[in-house]
Formats: structure tokens, C-alpha cells, sequence
């Protein structure tokens, strides 16, 4: 018989026990999708996924928001912090200010890969780097298995861990950087992403993500960051944070898919600018669509928006939409909550009884709207940077850099550039030229405040350069330097040699008087002395030829048998061969 304390207890036991199971589990996902109109008929939206999952979960194996398949990467490479970047395309920052959030979820053109390794020496952090990249290499559909020594580098400035990390932790963790730029991104990476979701992009704000929208538009990136946060209240967790952000063209985007070639439309369809003197009826200079801009988010995506995650965390709206408050916005399936952003921001939350949600954007008020009231302004960069090549010739060149601070404080930011090893930099041109709008000095001193520089060594590793500068306000800085081309041998040469080769975007990083805003230059192409591949070609043909002629010549005269004319068959004999065949044949036809 059971003590009556005991029974009490077991039945509070079996009462709190459900309570603690399900405050341990309780979902901890977020997603959220982010709208805002741009100009010259664009849209930007901006889908962010965050889950958190308990450390003492993720090391016990026991895996519920969290994907088995990276997490088992992780651990086995000794991964304590995860950045990968696919890009496409190009940020206009003059037209559409500043990047989303701040540049921290976007990466260099192709694929780009920096991580924390738990490491005591370089050796070991080296062999952790090559497990990590060819296990995402198989998990993403993606060549980050290419990203060898050549194109790895250690950052000593540029990048800052973004998890909680003890001081042990920090003592024992290495950096290693790689990027990809020749890399094509594609739906082979977009599927293994969404995989990655709780949804697995079946529901939720993950079911409009089309690989024939995404990588349609002008811009695309995909971002994938893992790093262990520690609040000051609670547990330490770990925290995935999966983002996409694209720009779309909405006259592009409303294209029906049983049209798939862009036809010009008739002349009384056309937007025009009448404010121009020039404008007429045989001259139409195109007027900023974002005037007429209305959409229906059906049509943006080609599809509609199934519901929402059950998984999802019921007090972060689903949807929000980035507009002035005298646009018209009606949403089917789904109800309004208070933005996060001010007046300017409508968000929506899907009822979980609708099956589908949908968004649609009014047309404005023709009655003599302005565009800023069409419009939420947009933010103004920090910083604008641009990069190309100088120079010409097969065997010297020079790289331009040119910086702009367009603000009314004084920026500093590490200048961050990660060179192929056939790109040999001669680092005593290096110099800088500052312009602010009124004059124009040379002060190489005040912009430059420190250098890290770690030369190339060839087929080993690349070029690493690293600057600590300051901009005065309202001021332009042309960075520039020459560099050396190597000729390679004809075996590392890429089946379409005479194309170039890709050199990886400047990653400059803010530190005042905002820190830990991120942007990159475009890429460029790097022509080297290639040689005519047509010449192997040539040699192969001209000496298989010379072959076959010396070869049939000698064997025609080995064997061919020469025989005298007084020592041939009589004529006579001749001839009566050939009558006796003829009448063998004749017998033959007879029977």
C-alpha cells in the first residue's frame, strides 16, 4: 500500500511533467516576409527564417527545428559559427539606398563561405575547413568543394563573430574565408534550402519561393547563418537565421507564363514622361512606374501563399508591407496587426483556418499624388564603392577603388580584398587620392591608418589584403594600385580560357560611426595571356597527316610485289581463264 504523501506527489508529477514538456518544446520559429516598392517599377522582399534550438539539445543529438543534416556537418567539422552566401546580380545603392539589413545577409557575386572553427593549430583548423566545405559541397548542390588554398584566407579585421563565445572558446576558434565568384547559383541550391525549413516550403511564406521568380530577378541572395546566442535571461541556444532577398520587376513579374517572350507593348500602353519638352507623339522618354504601381502577390510569385507554418511563432506577423499610409492595401485570408516599423509598415497574420493568403496593392490616387508620397524613402548608404580594372596590355595592370562617404561624420571601415595568386600586387603602388566636393589634396596618411598585407604564394595560396581607412565626410577616395599577370600552364587554363578570369568582390566592413554594416564591390573580369588552343589542334592534324602519307607510301612499297614484263602470264593463258569463267557462268544461268 501506497504512502498517501507518495500518491501526491506522483500526481502532481504526472499533472507538471506535460506543463515542463511542453514550455521545453514549445515552438521557437519565426518567419517573416518583408515588401517595399522601389523605384523604376521594382520590389524588394526580404524572407527571413529564424529557429531556435537548445544547446544541450543540439549536443544530445536530439534534433526538432533544427536540420539533422547540417547539424551532423557542423559537429563533425568542429563548426562554431556558419555564414554561406549565395549571390546574384547587383545592388543598385543610387537608386535603391541602403542594402537590407544593413549588408550582413549578403555576400560577393557566386558563393561565398566564412566559418569558426574550433582548432588549437592551423593544421587542424585547415583540415576542419576542407571537411566543412565538401560536406556542404554534397548538401547544397554547390562546388564548395573548390575552395582550396587558393582561395581561402585567414581575416584578421574584416570579420567579427556574431554568437555569444567565452573567452575559452574565442582562445581556441579560427577563421578561414572562402568564396566562389565563377560559381552559377541556381534552383540546385534553392531546393536544398528549402529543405532546410520546418515546412520544407509547403506552408508558410516558403511556399512563393519559385525558382522561375527567384532567379528572374535583378538581385538575389540566399543566406544562411548558424551561431550559438546566450541571452542574459535563460538558456543558451543555437541560433539558424535563413534569409532570401530578391528584386523583382513587377511589369516583368505580371508576364502570364503562356508568354514567355517579351513582346513591346502597343504605343498607348506606354508610361511616358510628358514633362519633357522633347515629349511627343513619335518620342516617349519611359516615366518612373512606381507611380501606377499595384500588384497582387499572386502575381508576383506566380502562385499563392498556402496559409501559414503551424510552427510558427503566432505573434510575429507573417507578412508585412512596406508603403505610405494613403496606399490602398487589402489582404484575403488573413488580418491586420500593428506594424513593427511605424504608420508606414501593414502586417498581416494568415488565420490559420484559410487554406490561402493573399496581398494586393491598389493603384494610388491619380489626382496629383507626388512620388514621395508613393514612396517610403529610403535609407541613404553609409558608404558607396565601386571597383574596376586600369591599365592595359597582356602583362601589367592596376585595380581602381573608388570609396564615396556621402554623410556628414566621418566614416571608418576595413577595406578587405581577396586576390588570386596569378594577380601578383605590387604593394609600394599603392596609394590613395582623396577628393571632397570643393578641393581636391593627396593624403595618403589620414586615410590609410593600417595595413595587413600577406603576399601570394603561387599555386599555394592568394593574395590577402586588408586596410583600416577613415573618409572625411562629403568626400571621394580613389584607391589604386598595379598589379603583375602570371602566365599559367596550358593544363589550368578553363575550357573557356579567352572569357577571363573571376576576381572576388572588396568586402568592407563599417566600424564608426555605425558599426557592422557590410557591402561588396562587383566582381571583375581578369584577362591573362592566353595561348591560341587551336595550335594542338593544328600540330595534331598536319602530323597525323605527314604520318598517314610516309606510312602508306612505305607500306605500298613493302608489300606491293614487282614483277618483270618478260616474266608476266603469257596473253594466251589470259584469255582462256576468261573463257572458262564466262561459260561457268553461262552453265549457271542455264540450270
Amino acid at each position: 500500500m501506497r504512502h498517501p504523501l507518495m500518491l501526491l506527489v506522483c500526481s502532481l508529477i504526472s499533472v507538471v511533467a506535460p506543463i515542463l514538456a511542453a514550455s521545453a518544446y514549445a515552438p521557437d520559429y519565426h518567419e517573416q516576409l518583408t515588401l517595399r516598392p522601389l523605384p523604376l517599377s521594382s520590389l524588394l522582399a526580404s524572407f527571413n527564417f529564424r529557429s531556435n534550438t537548445s544547446i544541450a539539445d543540439f549536443e544530445a543529438h536530439n534534433f526538432r527545428l533544427f536540420p539533422r543534416s547540417l547539424a551532423q556537418i557542423l559537429q563533425y567539422a568542429g563548426t562554431r559559427e556558419l555564414h554561406l552566401r549565395f549571390t546574384l546580380g547587383r545592388w543598385d545603392a543610387e537608386r535603391w539606398g541602403a542594402r537590407p539589413w544593413g549588408g550582413v545577409r549578403e555576400g560577393g557575386t557566386g558563393v561565398e563561405l566564412w566559418a569558426w572553427l574550433d582548432a588549437h593549430t592551423e593544421a587542424e583548423a585547415d583540415e576542419n575547413w576542407l571537411t566543412l566545405t565538401n560536406a556542404l559541397s554534397g548538401l547544397f548542390c554547390a562546388s564548395l568543394n573548390f575552395i582550396d588554398g587558393t582561395r581561402t584566407i585567414r581575416p584578421v579585421m574584416s570579420f567579427q563573430p556574431e554568437g555569444t563565445h567565452s573567452e575559452a572558446a574565442l582562445a581556441s576558434m579560427s577563421l578561414l574565408h572562402g568564396v566562389l565568384p565563377h560559381e552559377v547559383v541556381c534552383t540546385e541550391n534553392l531546393t536544398p534550402f528549402l529543405k532546410l525549413l520546418p515546412c520544407k516550403g509547403k506552408a508558410g511564406i516558403a511556399s512563393l519561393l519559385d525558382g522561375h521568380k527567384l532567379f528572374d530577378a535583378s538581385f538575389q541572395s540566399m543566406a544562411i547563418d548558424v551561431r550559438p546566442i546566450c541571452p542574459f535571461e535563460g538558456p543558451c541556444v543555437l541560433q539558424m537565421e535563413q534569409t532570401i532577398d530578391m528584386v523583382l520587376d513587377v511589369d516583368r513579374s505580371k508576364r502570364p507564363r503562356d508568354n514567355p517572350i517579351p513582346r513591346p507593348p502597343p504605343s498607348q500602353e506606354l508610361v511616358c514622361d510628358k514633362s519633357k519638352p522633347y515629349h511627343d507623339d513619335w518620342t516617349c522618354y519611359p516615366a518612373d512606374h512606381l507611380h501606377g504601381q499595384d500588384w497582387i502577390l499572386s502575381d508576383i510569385f506566380g502562385r499563392n501563399m498556402k496559409g501559414a507554418c503551424p510552427l510558427t511563432d503566432s505573434q510575429t506577423p507573417s507578412v508585412c508591407l512596406e508603403v505610405p499610409e494613403s496606399r490602398g492595401v487589402f489582404a484575403a485570408g488573413g488580418s491586420p496587426v500593428p506594424g513593427e516599423k511605424g504608420p508606414s509598415s501593414r502586417c498581416y497574420m494568415p488565420d490559420p483556418d484559410t487554406a490561402e493568403f493573399n496581398l494586393v496593392l491598389t493603384a494610388p490616387d491619380p489626382q496629383g499624388a507626388s512620388m514621395s508620397r508613393d514612396l517610403v524613402e529610403s535609407e541613404t548608404p553609409l558608404l558607396f564603392a565601386e571597383r574596376s580594372f586600369t591599365g592595359h596590355g597582356q602583362e601589367h595592370g592596376g585595380v581602381q577603388a573608388i570609396l564615396t562617404n556621402p554623410s556628414d561624420a566621418e566614416v571608418e571601415f576595413v577595406y578587405m580584398e581577396s586576390l588570386p595568386w596569378f594577380m601578383r600586387i605590387y604593394l609600394h603602388t599603392l596609394s590613395t587620392r582623396i577628393s571632397s566636393w570643393t578641393t581636391a589634396s593627396n593624403s595618403s596618411s589620414k586615410i590609410i591608418e593600417e595595413i595587413y598585407y600577406r603576399p601570394a604564394l603561387d599555386r599555394a595560396r592568394g593574395t590577402q589584403l586588408e586596410l583600416l581607412m577613415r573618409i572625411p565626410p562629403r568626400c571621394t577616395v580613389f584607391l589604386t594600385y598595379d598589379f603583375e599577370k602570371s602566365i599559367l600552364r596550358y593544363t589550368e587554363y578553363p575550357p573557356d580560357a579567352n572569357r577571363g578570369f573571376d576576381v572576388a568582390a572588396a568586402v568592407i566592413s563599417t566600424r564608426a560611426p555605425r558599426a557592422g554594416l557590410n557591402l561588396r564591390t562587383t566582381s571583375l573580369l581578369l584577362y591573362l595571356p592566353t595561348p591560341d588552343f587551336s595550335m594542338p589542334y593544328n600540330v595534331i592534324i598536319f602530323t597525323s597527316t605527314a604520318i598517314a602519307l610516309t606510312f602508306g607510301g612505305l607500306y605500298n612499297i613493302l608489300v606491293r610485289r614487282l614483277v618483270g614484263t618478260d616474266e608476266a602470264a603469257s596473253p594466251r593463258l589470259k584469255e582462256k581463264l576468261i573463257g572458262l569463267f564466262r561459260g561457268l557462268a553461262r552453265g549457271r544461268k542455264a540450270a
